[in-house]
């Protein structure tokens, strides 16, 4: 299903309004290369970043010579320290993850698309390059960046999860309701490459309440799946069950491949599950 790319981009704008300013915490081991964001501070880069007053400790070499013919005093060009910060995206296209609850909540890939489209415009604004995982484009920054994460999002992401090129952080947004194993296989591809990621759980809360009374018939999203349950209540506390142990089993798989595992519903304002996810990508590279 094709999103509103309009309603969720006004919608994203406005999480980036309510959200503080997002970088992740890059290893200082990261080598610095061509494409690299500025870190807007003092390193190893290209780009120029301030003049400082020679110290004895620096070399002769390092004098810029242009600069320091306008006054009495010797000066060092510094260039702003430049660090490989790559975070991609991906939303789960599968139909059952497009689905509510009530439609007066949104769906759960919807708020996934707002959440995600708010936290890459944050970090682009701070110099960190955002991409689609899957989508054949390479990461980038700045507006245009910003504009096309916005719309590819919107649109079905691809089922694969290939390694992104250049490689970097990931976040998976789904449901996550398939076997934690197929999830496992789904991934191993991607993690092996990525060292970090996040897998961000949405859900709607009817999957958590099973409100079902009586005969109900129940069908998947997207197929022709149906069951019919007579008496839909006496199975609420085996289904708990089971979803707890399904969240449970993929938290035990994030934690396997060093990711982190996040949940939210749609219940919940976005706002909430933002700052979530913003949390845990401000700690990306922060562990050792």
């Amino acid at each position: 299903m094709t999103a509103d790319l309009k309603a969720l981009s006004l919608d994203a704008d406005a999480l980036v309004r309510a959200l503080p300013r997002l970088t992740t915490q890059t290893r200082a081991a990261e080598a610095a290369h061509l494409g690299s964001a500025g870190r807007r501070r003092a390193g190893t880069g290209e780009d120029f970043w301030q003049y400082r007053r020679y110290a004895h400790e620096d070399d002769a070499a390092r004098v810029d010579w242009r600069r320091s013919a306008r006054g009495d005093a010797l000066f060092v060009r510094e260039t702003e320290l430049e660090t490989a910060r790559n975070l991609f995206f991906w939303a789960d296209p599968n139909p059952g993850f497009d689905w509510t609850g009530d439609p007066a909540r949104p769906t759960k890939a919807d708020r996934a698309r707002v959440i995600m489209m708010a936290i890459g415009n944050l970090l682009s604004r701070e110099g960190e390059r955002v991409g689609v995982v899957g989508s054949g484009r390479s990461s980038g920054f700045g507006k245009r960046a910003v504009d096309r994460l916005y719309r590819q999002l919107s649109q079905p992401c691809s089922e694969n999860l290939p390694p992104p090129r250049p490689t970097g952080a990931v976040i998976v947004a789904s449901d996550f309701y398939d076997p934690p194993e197929a999830w496992q296989t789904r991934l191993a591809n991607l993690a092996s490459t990525c060292r970090e990621g996040v897998l961000f759980a949405v859900s709607d809360p009817v999957e958590h309440e099973f409100p079902f009374q009586g005969r109900v018939r129940l069908s998947r999203p997207g197929s022709d799946q149906q069951r019919i349950l007579g008496r839909a209540e006496t199975l609420r506390s085996t289904y708990a069950e089971k979803l707890a142990n399904n969240r449970a089993n993929m938290e035990a798989l994030a934690k396997r491949l060093g990711w982190r595992f996040l949940t939210h519903h749609t219940g919940e304002a976005a706002l909430q599950g933002a700052g979530h996810l913003h949390q845990a990508i401000r700690e990306l590279g922060a562990r050792a």
